[in-house]
């Protein structure tokens, strides 16, 4: 006899250890019922991801359950707030108990991590997998980091590696169209950088504990797109110097270094953050962010608006010519 809905949920979402006191009431009610503590903004963000449009269909469950939190923690990293909770809408063409035994261990996994809890949501069947969540958070008021916050003078940082998830994004193309039928372990490593991102959210909360920073969001679509919206929104511009670009052994043993800057500008679903520093908070940063461990790379900085051309690379202190947009997954 098939399970319902209702028997679904309960086998597979129900059995979380997270315990949080600020869940008054969570899965099996109407609505759940949480508390914001004082003195907090509640910071919410939504993601869906959709078979095809993505996540290829060959994708291993407990991966994408896991990835699915993690574009969403990143979006609260990238505000600077403590991730508290999530509810979850999935959509699937058929119930196979073994795919979502392997999908909520995938999502477990990363939510027992870093104490957040699954609150509530809804499971429904349609004709493509389709995965939303939504995440709350908290955030010290009027701590946010925003993307209009950039000011001339600031220095420009990014979190860890970049352009190592768009070339796992190609080679998890070329293993699911058949072009590849095994990895070495350098490509094994860039795979995983696609698959299973980092959401830097220590070091979000040490950009607005200690005031560092007031403006952040993370890598989901490139470099170029992202750092953009930094720069339409605050009206500014950025000098990016292509020989800061912080790229792994691995990219740059694959593809060389031009390549692999070509990556890193372009290259989405990194999930690190890029966040500005005013020039009398850098020694600062050093101090804070040291004990957390987390590489960090000073690219650039920000500069008065350019009408003509928002964003300017140089090498060296000579300027290039580079003309670069965010990279698009599944074009139709």
């Amino acid at each position: 006899m098939a399970k319902s809905e209702f028997d679904l949920i309960d086998t597979f979402f129900t059995q979380q250890t997270v315990q949080r006191a600020d869940v008054q009431l969570h899965i099996g009610d109407d609505c759940a019922l949480t508390t914001i503590p004082m003195g907090k903004s509640l910071a919410i963000t939504t993601d869906t991801m959709v078979e095809n449009s993505h996540f290829y269909p060959n994708i291993a469950p407990r991966d994408l359950g896991y990835k699915a939190v993690v574009t969403n923690l990143s979006d609260l990293a990238a505000m600077g707030a403590e991730p508290a909770w999530i509810s979850l809408a999935l959509t699937l063409p058929k119930a196979d108990e073994n795919w979502l035994r392997a999908f909520s261990q995938g999502m477990f996994e990363i939510l027992n991590e870093h104490h957040v809890a699954l609150i509530g949501g809804d499971t429904t069947s349609g004709s493509v997998p389709s995965i939303t969540i939504t995440a709350q958070g908290f955030v010290e008021k009027n701590t946010a980091l925003r993307r209009d916050q950039a000011k001339v003078g600031d220095w420009i940082y990014v979190s860890g590696t970049l352009g190592d998830g768009l070339a796992g994004f190609y080679l998890l193309s070329d293993l699911y169209q058949g072009k590849k039928s095994a990895v070495n372990l350098e490509e094994s490593y860039l795979i995983q950088r696609n698959l299973r991102p980092t959401p830097r959210i220590s070091l979000g909360l040490a950009l607005t504990q200690h005031q560092l920073s007031c403006c952040a969001l993370d890598l989901s679509d490139g470099l170029v797109g992202d750092l953009g919206h930094i720069l339409d929104r605050s009206g500014v511009s950025a000098v990016i110097n292509l020989e800061d670009l912080p790229c792994s052994s691995a990219l740059l043993n694959l593809y060389g270094r031009e390549q692999a800057e070509q990556f890193a500008l372009q290259g989405g679903e990194d999930y690190e953050l890029c966040f500005t520093v005013p020039d009398h908070q850098k020694a600062l940063l050093e101090q804070h962010l040291a004990p957390l461990k987390v590489p960090y790379t000073c690219i650039g900085r920000i500069v008065e608006k350019n009408p003509q051309q928002n964003m300017t690379y140089q090498r060296q202190g000579k300027m290039v010519d580079l003309h670069i947009s965010s990279f698009e997954h599944f074009k139709s």
